[in-house]
């Protein structure tokens, strides 16, 4: 599609970025959960600076991804058994 520059804004500085075209909408999306996350956190913790808050974003989302990855890799191991035990009860039957 080719490669565009855009300028987000996270905790009050703005940063410019070369994407592909079909990244926009979610890199926009990105952009604004952060800033929304920062505003809450604001009004819910003591920080010192927006360092402390980006800090707390980057804990809950890294736990959040891992968390997510944790899950997948089991059920992608079950997926395996079960295909396992599948091919097993059709090799034995044929």
């Amino acid at each position: 599609m080719g490669e565009f520059s855009i300028t987000i804004t996270i905790a009050d500085r703005k940063y410019r970025l070369t994407i592909e075209k079909d990244e926009e909408e979610i890199v926009r999306k990105a952009s604004k959960s952060i800033e929304e996350t920062i505003k809450n956190y604001a009004k819910n913790y003591a920080f010192k600076d927006k360092q402390d808050l980006l800090a707390m974003i980057a804990l809950q989302n890294t736990t959040s991804y891992l968390t997510t990855k944790n899950k997948e890799t089991s059920i992608d191991n079950k997926l395996i058994d079960n295909l396992s035990e599948i091919d097993k009860i059709l090799s034995d039957n044929l």
